[in-house]
């Protein structure tokens, strides 16, 4: 159990959350002490504590299990430029009406949130041309996961679902509390500072896997960006952006 020391309980806990790349709601702190500030130096003792992600190990192994399935039953062979969707990696569908698509897709993500111990309402929104289901519940950190990890996983399970069932083509995002209005913003800055820096260094720089709609916000605010472009590489779900100097 990792334990983490600072002058005050704040700051041991603002390290801890950095070292682990999570949220305070994400992780169980205890306190072990919470410190002395001591006189004029003498008696001063640091405060301790622990943290603990809430993400069990079997969060995260269920989800990669149910993700590796997915990729066995649609493995095919694709070439590593442009995007591609999941609907791409399907040989078979059903042909449901929209409506009845997404009614399995929620029925889908609850027995899903079930199996994660995090049960979870499922609310759905349409957005432009997006439906966003809304997953609510009071363990919202282990369906969002380390990054995004579990919530990305989920996001990639969900669009391959429906893919399958939909007879149209319907686009989906899976969001857990207001995580996908935060990494929105998030997406916007890390695009705009990855061109400074290939600018920068005339280097290119490799992103973290993301989610494909997340691959496109960034491949669209730097689609006018003169000095630099775009492309993604990797398999899905682990396919990430390439930002490099424009030929």
């Amino acid at each position: 159990m990792p334990i983490y020391e600072a002058a005050t309980v704040d700051e041991a806990v603002e390290i801890g959350l950095n070292e682990l790349g999570l949220a305070k709601e994400q992780v169980a702190i205890e306190i072990l002490d919470e410190g002395k500030k001591g006189f004029l130096g003498m008696g001063k003792r640091n405060a301790k504590l622990s943290i603990e992600p809430n993400i069990s190990e079997v969060v995260s192994e269920t989800i990669e299990e149910t993700v590796e399935e997915v990729l066995e039953e649609t493995s095919v062979q694709t070439e590593n430029t442009g995007e591609i969707e999941p609907e791409d990696l399907i040989e078979e569908k059903s042909e449901l009406g929209d409506d009845a698509a997404l009614s399995e897709l929620a029925t889908y993500l609850t027995e899903i949130s079930q199996q994660l111990n995090a049960p979870a309402v499922v609310k759905m929104t349409r957005e432009a041309n997006l439906i966003v289901f809304h997953l609510e519940t009071d363990k919202q950190g282990l369906l969002i996961g380390k990054h995004g990890k579990t919530l990305n996983a989920l996001q990639y399970l969900a669009q391959v679902f429906i893919h399958r069932v939909a007879g149209n083509k319907l686009s989906v995002v899976v969001n857990v509390g207001n995580y996908r209005e935060k990494r929105q913003e998030i997406i916007q800055r890390l695009a705009e500072r990855t061109a400074e820096k290939v600018l920068r260094t005339g280097q290119p720089v490799f992103l973290e896997p993301m989610p494909a709609f997340e691959r496109k916000q960034i491949h669209a605010a730097l689609s006018k960006h003169d000095g630099v472009q775009t492309h993604s590489e990797g398999d899905e779900p682990y396919r990430y952006l390439v930002v490099e100097p424009a030929k």
